[in-house]
């Protein structure tokens, strides 16, 4: 039976605020794309949302490094090494007049910023396992939630009273903040007697252990479907409602309102996770997000959108199922690889990236008259999501152990 361990608040909001270094650095920049675009003299407006998916490209590769290191040399030194690089990717993108640097400047973004994602997702499996981790993956994203739903808010703010660099400069301040707080209050989670020795194989080895692990590689590839078809949401977020919808005034709080979704969804998971069990949420919230997503291609085929408030109740129930996925199948993924935590969440979420980066590249460059192509987008990797529940479901008694 599963050894309950005690669950410090000040750990579940620290962690929640190193991953929101991540969210605040792509959200707040969302009402600032258009005047990035206009002072770079970019020609084309979809290429801006390369501006938000690079970021993810970068975070994709860069735990890759961090990821293996931190099984090495211990978590906390990783993560100071990746803000570093942060500051540095950031004052490229603040003095740069140049779009292709400036997308440089976001890639290596996140490549700094994938150090404090994916080594808190490591740290979290250093101390917590199976549901309980998944309860505790839940209620970090539950406070994680609230940054999408201040930082578009927060970012018009910004542009209003200064312009799109202090944006930038809201993030590098936001970030030093953090990296104190946990500086100062956060012990290092991997004891040197379960380091593992570094040496040129040890990302060669932990990959081949990975991939023994059916369910982590399963559930992992679950995970880049899922983040890739939000992420197209992300990048498209503000053409959808300030170009197609006339509503650049209210963005911030449409965003705000349909992060809230997420945020009682994973509010919910948190209370009933440990009742019913991490597998089996997850699956009954795939179904959910196919349904949704199909029957929104099937009453909108035409293409023509709907009014806002159709549309924005179906992108709240899609966001409702999104809610239970997101930790569900983190902690899936990560539960047979506690003994390889650093190159394991390295791993999950370099192919879960590499995996939604094109998804978003690709549909994004055809929602520019309609919504249609995002829900399309989400009907078929919902399905494909529930077709790897389906075929993993003999492995059920291991996963849920």
């Amino acid at each position: 039976m599963q050894k309950k361990t005690y669950i410090k608040r000040e750990f579940i909001g620290l962690m929640a605020s190193l991953m929101s270094i991540v969210a605040i650095s792509i959200d707040a920049l969302l009402p600032a794309l258009p005047e990035i675009g206009n002072h770079l003299n970019v020609v084309n407006k979809s290429d801006n949302q390369l501006l938000i998916t690079m970021i993810f490209l970068g975070i994709g590769f860069g735990q890759l490094i961090f990821g293996p290191l931190s099984d090495s040399f211990g978590r906390k030194p990783i993560v100071y090494i990746g803000f570093t690089l942060f500051i540095i990717a950031s004052i490229i993108c603040v003095t740069t007049k140049n779009f292709e640097v400036m997308l440089v400047g976001r890639i290596l973004q996140g490549v700094g910023l994938s150090s404090p994602r994916s080594i808190a997702l490591s740290m979290i499996r250093d101390m917590f396992s199976g549901d309980q981790m998944a309860k505790v993956m839940s209620m970090i994203v539950m406070f994680f939630i609230l940054v999408p739903v201040v930082a578009p808010t927060i970012g018009q703010w910004i542009i209003t009273l200064f312009n799109w660099q202090f944006v930038f400069y809201f993030n590098l301040i936001f970030g030093i903040v953090i990296m104190l707080w946990f500086w100062i209050r956060q012990p290092e989670t991997l004891p040197r007697e379960k380091r593992i020795k570094f040496s040129p194989l040890l990302f060669i080895n932990g990959t081949k252990e990975f991939i023994k692990h059916k369910e982590a590689v399963a559930f992992t590839f679950v995970s880049g479907f899922i983040t890739g078809s939000f992420m197209v949401y992300l990048s498209t977020s503000q053409q959808v409602f300030q170009v197609q919808y006339s509503l650049a005034e209210l963005f911030p709080y449409i965003f705000a309102s349909l992060a809230l979704s997420i945020g009682l969804a994973t509010y919910l998971n948190s209370r009933l996770v440990e009742k019913y069990g991490m597998y089996r949420m997850a699956f009954t919230a795939s179904i959910a997000y196919s349904v949704v997503s199909i029957l929104y291609v099937i009453l909108f085929y035409s293409g023509n959108n709907p009014s806002i408030f159709v549309l924005l109740g179906f992108f709240g129930l899609q966001f409702f199922a999104v809610g239970f996925l997101f930790g569900n199948l983190r902690a899936i993924a990560m539960q047979p690889l506690g003994h390889i935590a650093g190159i394991g969440a390295a791993i999950n979420g370099f192919i879960s990236t590499v995996i939604a980066v094109p998804v978003a590249n690709y549909i994004g460059k055809f929602v520019s008259t309609s919504v249609l192509p995002l829900f399309i987008g989400f009907s078929i990797f919902g399905v494909l999501s529930v077709s790897v529940f389906v075929i993993m479901r003999k492995t059920t008694p291991k996963i849920t152990a």
